[in-house]
């Protein structure tokens, strides 16, 4: 019965992803994945990679239909760059909760304790709050967005572990508000401890979104796409990750001979995880849910945004 049920199973699975393929013909359509989606998105993906890939891909793509499977705020930054794209997401249900942490009004309070510092958003903000930033940037280029600011002075919102990395890196006062992930901040010392005496020869890769304290143990600290790199271009063959388990479908892919063990089972977001493949097909049927900018806000968050994709 078992062997039964799972045969069925991947036959759905399959005529899922044959309906999909479809689909997107039919729209003009490209499928946008974010590292930390279920493995059976990635597969299907015209395009993986982390908030800083995908949000190029979005502005340069020539589909009509955007189908972008993340969270809500990264189908605001696919939608501000590609304004006359229609932009999808298969659950609008998927939100981030770091996102929430920073609002418009309290951003602007801050601004004016600080008149002249400048302010970086992490990518990992609303449209409204971008609109309220100079500049955006995601794990990936965020030193070098701060230390390209021609100001000693900088807001970072929203989330303090990422802010007290990039303060670490860069002469400038980095003024941090007291936001975090969820996901990245439940990892603690005790767990990489325990995960390195059960696997002593393994490197400890590890996010920026992290505490400081997890962190500092790092053989490797960077973003998504880095620790992805890192490892398939190590000579290490056995990694313990410091960072969302969703990437451990383009690292198997990348380095398949390799191990990877995720330093606690706690590293799963599941905001990410609720898209799937019926939702991505319902999607692309019904052009449903929709993600829609106002477009006063689109035009001044798009200018951070853009300030973020021209950083060298």
């Amino acid at each position: 019965m078992e062997a039964l049920a799972l045969e069925r199973k991947e036959e759905q699975k399959r005529e899922l992803k044959e309906r999909i393929a479809q689909l997107k013909k039919e729209r003009n359509a490209i499928i946008l994945a974010h590292y930390y989606q279920r493995d059976e998105i990635q597969e299907i993906a015209d395009f993986r990679g982390d908030s800083f890939l995908l949000a190029q891909k979005a502005a340069s793509t020539d589909a009509e239909v955007i189908v972008f499977c993340g969270v809500h705020f990264m189908g605001e930054s696919a939608k501000i760059l590609a304004p006359n794209k229609t932009v999808l997401i298969p659950d609008e249900r998927a939100g981030c909760p770091m996102a929430d942490m920073v609002n418009v009004d309290g951003l602007r309070a801050l601004k004016k304790q600080h008149p002249n510092a400048k302010v970086v958003a992490y990518i990992n903000t609303s449209a409204d709050v971008k609109s309220e930033t100079d500049i955006c940037c995601t794990s990936a280029n965020a030193v070098k967005v701060i230390n390209a600011i021609d100001s000693d002075e900088i807001i970072w919102v929203p989330d303090k572990n990422l802010g007290d990395y990039v303060s670490k890196h860069t002469d400038k006062k980095v003024i941090i508000w007291e936001g975090y992930c969820n996901t990245h901040d439940m990892l603690t010392v005790k767990d990489v401890e325990e995960m390195r005496a059960q696997y002593p020869n393994a490197q400890f890769v590890v996010h920026p979104e992290c505490r400081p304290e997890v962190v500092k143990l790092g053989d490797f600290v960077g973003s998504t796409t880095a620790i992805i790199k890192y490892c398939k271009e190590s000579d290490c063959q056995e990694f313990i990750v410091g960072t969302e388990d969703g990437t451990g479908y383009q690292l198997r892919l990348d380095s398949p001979n390799k191990q990877f063990h995720f330093a606690t089972k706690y590293l799963v977001c599941p905001n990410m995880k609720v898209n799937n493949l019926k939702k991505v097909a319902r999607c692309l049927e019904t052009m449903q849910p929709q993600i829609y900018v106002p477009p006063h806000v689109a035009d001044q968050a798009r200018a951070s945004l853009e300030r973020m994709l021209q950083v060298k």
